[in-house]
């Protein structure tokens, strides 16, 4: 049995942005429990690790993790090594090592079974077709197997790369636009990715093959939103996606047909840069650049609680509770 205390300590939301702040909230007060400085630049990407311990927060040059468990105010690691921004952040589900992109065109996995060690164990550098020039990064995602992880790009071109073998495959779902997010179901099943056009693009994944490779079949694409659409996120329960988007709205869609469902959207919000689902797939979390990150009721799109700090843009956020 889980006491309210013990599952309150293992709820938790961060935000980040525009005023060089990373914030820790109680989730269920809207009280912030802790503000870390980021004095250096802005936050792009936030990412809790799977056992709730640590922090990763993408910046400018720069990766800081910080411990969730201590008050410390500032990292305790640095990974450093991209000249510019690093747009992206995540981890494999047990932990073991974090994969980056950034706007040097290159993807770069960490490993993290050494404590404190920022060494880079791979790199990936994207290089549209056959030419010379690395194209940035804007957004990855690791596949459920663990051994696939996709990217997108600032060219339109979303790439498959292999780590077991460190090959990599092409995909362009149109041309002259920018990925800027992508994800995958919870159960493998589909993946999603959305332009700065407003479009989103729906593949049905299979594994193929003895060596489990992942298969993409095109199923579906369709307008999400008039202006860029900025992420893509599925419900843990793989039968919603929520996309966010420069229009000032946040869209729900069933997995299904890819019907609109719910259209998030609040007077002033403008920009809405990233969205989180809880557990049971039946809230959602937004950062806009009115300064707030927002809980949404998916059946009734409602704001249920406001979470407000922060003096500029939110423009990352990231929420574990006890059963993600």
């Amino acid at each position: 049995m889980v006491t309210d205390s013990q599952e309150n300590d293992q709820i938790l939301l961060a935000t980040a942005g525009y005023d060089h702040t990373v914030k820790l909230w109680q989730t269920h007060t809207g009280m912030c429990q802790r503000t870390m400085q980021h004095s250096e630049s802005q936050v792009n990407a936030l990412e809790i690790t799977p056992d709730k311990k640590y922090l990763a927060s993408a910046s400018y040059q720069h990766i800081y993790m910080y411990d969730l468990s201590s008050n410390n105010p500032t990292a305790i690691i640095n990974y450093e090594g991209t000249s510019k921004n690093v747009t992206c952040v995540g981890f494999n589900k047990d932990g073991k090592f974090m994969f980056s992109g950034g706007e040097d065109g290159r993807t770069r996995i960490w490993d993290l079974r050494i404590k404190n060690n920022v060494t880079c164990r791979n790199i990936f550098d994207s290089r549209p077709g056959s030419g010379t020039t690395l194209s940035p990064i804007n957004c990855a995602v690791l596949h459920p197997n663990q051994i696939e992880l996709f990217l997108g790009d600032q060219n339109g071109i979303i790439y498959r790369w292999d780590l077991r073998i460190d090959q990599h495959e092409q995909y362009i779902p149109e041309n002259d636009v920018m990925i800027l997010g992508i994800d995958i179901s919870h159960n493998g099943t589909q993946m999603a990715c959305v332009n700065n056009k407003g479009k989103a693009y729906i593949w049905n994944l299979t594994a193929a093959g003895s060596d489990g490779t992942t298969h993409l079949a095109p199923r579906h694409k369709f307008e999400a939103h008039k202006r860029a659409a900025l992420k893509c996120k599925y419900s843990p329960d793989s039968k919603l996606l929520i996309t966010t988007s420069a229009d000032q709205t946040a869209k729900i869609w069933d997995t299904e047909n890819y019907n609109l469902q719910q259209e998030l959207k609040q007077e002033n919000q403008r920009w809405v840069w990233d969205a989180a689902w809880s557990a049971d797939s039946q809230y959602v979390f937004t950062a806009s650049s009115d300064s707030f990150a927002k809980l949404w009721s998916v059946e009734k799109g409602t704001v249920e609680r406001q979470y407000a700090g922060h003096q500029k843009a939110v423009t990352a956020l990231s929420f574990r509770d006890i059963y993600i």
